[in-house]
């Protein structure tokens, strides 16, 4: 079966994490995420993991905003910089955008803030563009 690659159809892993997508187009994706107690860490703010699961999602959305019929994608390089913690009860915001977009692979970054608009992350990601071969 083929992979569902509607941008506006969040897969399973982002219903479960509980952000909500704000804007999908080619050029931007934003989401909010509130950082329940599920998603923080023993230090009571948002673990690392779902920072970085957070904006995988985007980039993978913003991908799959770019495909053409025939195409999917999967992420093959993910780096992440982490630069202030964001407490469990506030909102993760993220901003994802184009930074390279080739036939083969695409590189998006998304950028991370608390509600107070402090940077918190910036996480730069490479998708491989995938064609399925007819049968």
């Amino acid at each position: 079966m083929a992979p569902n690659m509607n941008p506006y159809v969040q897969p399973p892993f982002a219903l479960f994490l509980g952000g909500e997508i704000k804007i999908v187009s080619p050029e931007l994706v934003t989401a909010e995420l509130p950082v329940r107690a599920e998603l923080g860490n023993r230090n009571g703010v948002m673990h690392g993991g779902a920072v970085m699961a957070l904006a995988d999602n985007l980039g993978g959305t913003a991908c799959a905003a770019n495909l053409k019929d025939g195409q999917s994608t999967t992420t093959i390089e993910s780096k992440t910089n982490f630069f202030a913690a964001i407490p469990v009860g506030d909102v993760a915001k993220a901003e994802c955008t184009p930074l390279h977009r080739g036939r083969t692979t695409m590189v998006w970054q998304t950028k991370i803030t608390r509600g107070d608009g402090k940077l918190a992350a910036i996480v730069t990601q490479t998708q491989l563009v995938l064609t399925t071969k007819p049968k």
